[in-house]
């Protein structure tokens, strides 16, 4: 027995009773450790996710934006352009040919003044009239030429279908395939073909 009055055994007893101080605290915690590291991580990854993007990167991001936007600007523009360029063509296409019809015209009066000095010619005595017919047509010539028209060479020409039309043929000294008789002058307005020169069209010598 000691001073406490405990017997040996009860003082063993006892010492079997107490937790040793080198135990592992955390040998006892078990799965309940696990959760708490799982929970940190998570919570790791979420303010990772949360984290606002460097200067860098929206500066990165603002400067590929701003590429994008002009590349649509320069394209909207580029196609507006060619729009404008179309529609000035057409309103000065419109304006160039704008007095076709009128011309048209004018061409019938033109062959009718031919067809008078062709019958004037065969007159003893029409020379007065032959010379004043041959002045309207000059005259006409004139007007036709300031606006553009111009006749379509013909008689002794290769026959071209571009501003020729044919509407027969015959033998003749003239080559074959070129022009031997010009029965209606053809017409252009600038580098158009308002009238092709009908023609007959040689096929050589008999």
């Amino acid at each position: 027995m000691n001073s406490d009055g405990k017997t040996e055994l009860e003082i063993e007893n006892q010492a079997d009773e107490e937790p040793s101080a080198d135990a592992d605290p955390s040998a006892d915690a078990g799965p309940t450790a696990d959760a708490g590291q799982s929970t940190d991580e998570a919570l790791l990854d979420d303010s990772v996710a949360d984290v606002p993007p460097t200067r860098d990167e929206e500066m990165e991001r603002l400067r590929l934006t701003a590429a994008e936007a002009d590349k649509r600007v320069l394209q909207a523009q580029a196609e507006a352009e060619n729009f404008r360029k179309r529609m000035r063509r057409d309103y000065e296409d419109q304006l160039k040919f704008a007095s076709t019809d009128l011309i048209v015209d004018l061409l019938q009066v033109r062959d009718n003044l031919y067809r008078a000095t062709e019958a004037a010619q065969s007159g003893e005595q029409a020379s007065g009239l032959l010379e004043g017919v041959a002045m309207v047509i000059k005259q006409m010539d004139d007007v036709l030429g300031k606006h553009g028209v111009v006749e379509i060479p013909a008689e002794g020409e290769v026959f071209d279908p571009n501003v020729h039309e044919a509407i027969s043929q015959i033998p003749s000294d003239v080559e074959s395939g070129k022009v031997a008789h010009v029965a209606v002058t053809g017409f252009k307005l600038h580098d158009r073909v308002i009238r092709p020169s009908q023609v007959v069209v040689s096929t050589g010598p008999a």
